[in-house]
């Protein structure tokens, strides 16, 4: 995920500077950013599912790789198609990558127990 987040800023920055308005690339930034955050995120959640076997910390880790796709995905898919709709389902990722983060919080807590 981390390499396909700089690969697909890189992207944004060569290819489609010259294609797509201001507005449409900082969306796509907007994009690679949030994926690049949760791909550091995902090992964050590998990390405490070995500390603790947490089914919160495998949970987390499902609910950042969702959220990368669904959040960031329909962002990429906004700026390639210009298809609006596809803003309206942007927080469906946003809300599964709030879940991931809640999640790891539960994991870490755990940990802590322990």
């Amino acid at each position: 995920m981390a390499l396909l987040a700089v690969a697909t800023g890189a992207f944004g920055a060569h290819a489609l500077a010259s294609r797509v308005d201001a507005r449409m690339i900082e969306i796509w930034e907007t994009a690679a950013r949030y994926q690049m955050y949760h791909a550091l995120a995902l090992f964050v959640a590998a990390w405490l599912v070995g500390q603790t076997q947490a089914t919160a910390a495998t949970v987390a880790g499902w609910s950042f790789f969702a959220g990368i796709m669904i959040f960031s995905g329909s962002l990429y898919l906004l700026v390639l198609t210009g298809t609006k709709w596809l803003g309206a389902i942007t927080p469906i990722g946003g809300t599964a990558m709030i879940v991931g983060w809640i999640c790891c919080l539960l994991a870490a807590l755990q940990l802590g127990d322990s």
